[in-house]
């Protein structure tokens, strides 16, 4: 057997197993956020399981530099999650150059209000709202799950989940990089420190009771494995409860793409981490009649 063979059956069999055959429910193109003078219209995809309700739910923000990437790109793991008993929210935001970070947190913050808002047509439970993202969308996630005065009457968050997560200290990393390899980054978050300041995760540290996991690639991008490290060093310093899972033989895309297969250590840790800061996932398929 050839590898490449090895792998495509590898692949297929990710495919085809049991999970693969639960039916889901999918809609798409839902607005979440109507276009305005500062904002554009923007639209998200929801997953759920075909049967039951108060299902935990989750709000996944992509990755992508903050430049780049969509949520259709993202169908299998919606998919795939919602097999496994979570409604699962994948959420297109506005990209810079265009638009700016504020404009990106916005965004994010209106995502969660709407699944809040609306995720119970769709089988999910608006108390169990999960908010996790990848790379920047990590970096997104964080910002929103620990800000303050994002939401009326505090962030309606029951976790966050950041999959190899960048720019947790970003107003440290531009202080140093900007004139260098930083520069290329001040399209999202402008020439303004302020701005920097106030769209840095580790700043908010503490300042939410809102549980986190973050699951870090061995082999990721150094300034990954910089701010991650300063996060969570800050965070212990601090006495902050920080979940963390670490991946030693991954890179940073691997890091979504295990979620093709479903005996990855991906799925352990973000399910583990769901039931763990909520009822069992098998709770809800238990209100169903078979």
């Amino acid at each position: 057997m050839t590898i490449r063979n090895f792998v495509l059956g590898l692949f297929l069999i990710g495919l085809f197993d049991a999970c693969a055959f639960r039916r889901i429910h999918r809609t798409k193109d839902i607005t979440y956020l109507q276009s305005t003078d500062s904002l554009p219209e923007k639209r998200l995809n929801v997953f759920s399981p075909s049967r039951g309700e108060a299902y935990p739910v989750m709000v996944f923000v992509h990755g992508g530099s903050w430049t780049s990437g969509k949520k259709e790109i993202y169908d299998f793991f919606g998919s795939r999650m919602a097999r496994r008993k979570v409604v699962t929210v994948i959420i297109d935001y506005p990209l810079s150059p265009e638009y700016k970070i504020y404009s990106m947190e916005e965004a994010v913050v209106a995502a969660v209000n709407w699944t809040r808002e609306n995720i119970a047509d769709f089988g999910g439970d608006p108390d169990q709202i999960f908010l996790s993202g990848h790379s920047a969308g990590g970096h997104l996630a964080a910002l929103v799950a620990m800000k303050t005065g994002l939401f009326e009457g505090g962030a309606p968050l029951k976790g966050a989940i950041l999959n190899d997560p960048g720019a947790l200290d970003m107003d440290r990393y531009l202080e140093e990089n900007w004139e260098a390899s930083g520069k290329k980054y001040l399209r999202t978050f402008t020439e303004d420190r302020v701005i920097w300041r106030d769209h840095t995760p580790l700043n908010y540290l503490g300042a939410t009771q809102v549980p986190m996991i973050i699951m870090e690639a061995g082999r990721t991008y150094p300034t990954i494995t910089e701010t991650v490290r300063n996060f969570r060093a800050a965070a212990e310093k601090r006495g902050i409860p920080l979940e963390y899972s670490f991946y030693p033989r991954k890179h940073h895309i691997p890091m979504m793409l295990q979620f093709f297969f479903t005996w990855t250590k991906g799925y352990r840790d973000v399910l583990g981490f769901i039931e763990k800061h909520s009822y069992s996932i098998d709770n809800a398929a238990a209100q169903s009649p078979m």
